[in-house]
């Protein structure tokens, strides 16, 4: 069920060509599947912390959370960081 939930998420493109690998919007399609629940799992845990008053680790959360959120949410930077772990690690990308 779970499979089926995404695979509807996924871009027509996608399913239509199933034969070649397509990566084009592959970082838009993961910023849209997982920056929500990102968000929402953000939210609870730092509720719990100000709720239970531990400030010292809702501090330490929330500066984690937006370094994960920077990685997520600035443009291109997952395809920046990508191409430069393959090009260090000698992979062509010509």
């Amino acid at each position: 069920m779970l499979f089926h939930h995404l695979a509807a998420a996924l871009p027509v493109e996608t399913l239509a060509a199933a034969d070649e690998l397509n990566t084009d919007d592959l970082a838009t399609w993961l910023r849209n599947l997982f920056g929500p629940l990102f968000l929402v799992i953000v939210s609870i845990v730092a509720l719990f912390f100000l709720f239970t008053r531990e400030i010292t680790r809702f501090a330490q959360f929330i500066l984690l959370a937006i370094g994960i959120g920077i990685i997520f949410y600035v443009p291109n930077i997952i395809e920046v960081t990508a191409k430069a772990i393959a090009k260090a690690l000698g992979v062509d990308l010509d």
